[in-house]
């Protein structure tokens, strides 16, 4: 038997044939987020942006269209996307986003194993992300500064694309000419690219691991069907520390040599731990500090190629890989449950955005109530305060529409508004005929203002209701 399965064994290589390693696939990400982000800002419709917050002009450019803050009511449909996304992929592939897309994750990536590693060699392996470089050595406290000052370039231009998302590229270079006159824009980018450094530099994975909160969310989240690096231990078998009588679960660093139990296919070499970047044993089990990166994955495959065998680390659920309990269930629950609720927040959103008003009119009442004139007449004023949202000047009218009886008699002439402007009018309306008979108490008429862009009646228009005060019977008289 034993014979007959060394001779059907084939090479590791011919045994990893077309296997694409997991940090391969990452790198493809790595490079679609970052051509993402950076190309983001830059990108217009019709002169809007495809994303912009910008604070200092007051305007949310969403898909091409521009709202102003008056309109941010769509704001808490955008936060709810970003956190139920982030949610619903937690809870069918762990913390993908961490290991696969978060800014924090590239920047360490570009750092260690491009800057330190490749380009610089001041660490020996990708592979082994345990071993510190030996600081004692002059050439590597070189090394270091050169590392150090290549990644400060780095986080200037990373902190830069930050700040495109509020500030326009075009802006914002226009700004940095003359930056004393925008100190503010100046120290936020120095004051990002200050933490980049520190944060990618000095931080390291400390910041996945302590600061930020997504750790401690993912275990709430988290369900035997959740998919993840998953040791077998029932292939890979328990790993204990010490041999005979004094041997325990490995719970703590290895500081021991390593034994697992009889017949178990673990081979205690340790690669899925040494090139760990969070420093973690993934045979442990669920740990809040796995990113789900996989490189233990590829670690482990590597290693039992040589034996023929599939790796004891997968990406895998708990109920698939530990338990052997069945497959995966993709589309429990908890996941449609999700998604229904991101599609009805994305409908909503749509739905919402749809409704842009290209004109904001707001209409206050004067301190006056009314006015009486000769012969009856009645006058009411109203402060209208008129905005063009649009991308364009407009000239803008309104008119009555479900009264004849009374009517606008100030302004006389349309009002022009050039494009992100306002303009304050006051509108007097007059009654001359009868409205109302009441002896006691004034008397409150419904009216409906139809305001439009002359220029583009049928797309902007706008409706608003107003309170015309019609005066009690004594107080005409006088």
């Amino acid at each position: 038997m034993e014979a007959a399965a060394q001779k059907n064994k084939v090479s590791k290589k011919e045994y990893l044939k077309g296997w694409i390693p997991y940090s391969v696939k990452r790198y493809w990400a790595y490079l679609a987020a970052t051509i993402v982000g950076i190309s983001l800002p830059w990108i217009t419709i019709n002169g809007n942006h495809l994303f912009l917050l910008s604070f200092d002009h007051k305007k949310l450019h969403l898909a091409g269209t521009v709202f102003d803050m008056q309109e941010l009511y769509l704001m808490p449909f955008l936060l709810m996307l970003l956190f139920l996304g982030i949610f619903a992929v937690t809870v069918v592939g762990g913390r993908a986003w961490c290991g696969w897309a978060c800014p924090q994750t590239i920047f360490r990536v570009i750092y260690r194993d491009l800057i330190e590693t490749k380009i610089l060699g001041l660490r020996k392996r990708i592979s082994n992300k345990q071993k510190k470089p030996d600081m004692s050595k002059a050439e590597n406290k070189v090394k270091k500064v050169v590392a150090i000052l290549m990644w400060s370039l780095l986080a200037l231009v990373a902190a830069a694309n930050f700040m495109w998302y509020f500030v326009p590229p075009e802006e914002f270079f226009a700004y940095l000419k003359d930056p004393m006159e925008h100190t503010v824009l100046l120290g936020f980018l120095l004051g990002l690219a200050g933490f980049l450094i520190i944060d990618v530099v000095f931080l390291k994975e400390d910041f996945c691991v302590y600061i930020c909160p997504y750790s401690r969310v993912q275990s709430v989240l988290y369900d035997d069907d959740t998919i993840m690096a998953v040791y077998d231990p029932k292939r890979g078998g328990e790993i204990y520390q010490g041999h005979g009588s004094d041997k325990k679960k490995m719970y703590t660093k290895q500081k021991d040599l390593l034994a697992v139990e009889p017949g178990a296919e673990c081979t205690t070499c340790e690669s899925c731990v040494t090139v760990c970047p969070t420093h973690i044993d993934i045979r442990k089990g669920l740990q809040l500090e796995c990113i789900n990166c996989l490189e233990c994955v590829d670690a482990c495959t590597e290693v039992m190629a040589a034996f023929n065998k599939p790796s004891l680390v997968r990406w895998s659920s708990e109920k698939e890989a530990v338990k052997y309990e069945g497959k995966t269930n993709y589309f429990r629950g908890k996941v449609i449950a999700y998604f229904v609720v991101l599609a009805i927040v994305l409908v909503s959103l749509f739905m919402m955005g749809s409704k842009k008003e290209h004109m904001l009119l707001n209409i206050n009442k004067s301190t006056r109530l009314y006015k009486t004139m000769p012969k009856g007449v009645v006058q009411n004023d109203y402060l209208f305060l008129f905005q063009n949202t649009d991308s364009k000047p407009h000239t803008y009218t309104f008119e009555i529409t479900n009264n004849d009886k009374i009517e606008i008699i100030r302004p006389k002439n349309p009002i022009k508004i050039g494009p992100g402007f306002k303009a304050k009018e006051v509108v007097i309306l007059e009654a001359k005929e009868p409205l109302a008979q009441s002896h006691d108490k004034d008397v409150s008429i419904p009216v409906k203002i139809k305001a439009y862009a002359i220029d583009e009646k049928e797309r902007i228009v706008i409706e608003r209701d107003l309170i015309f005060t019609y005066p009690r019977l004594e107080a005409l008289k006088k």
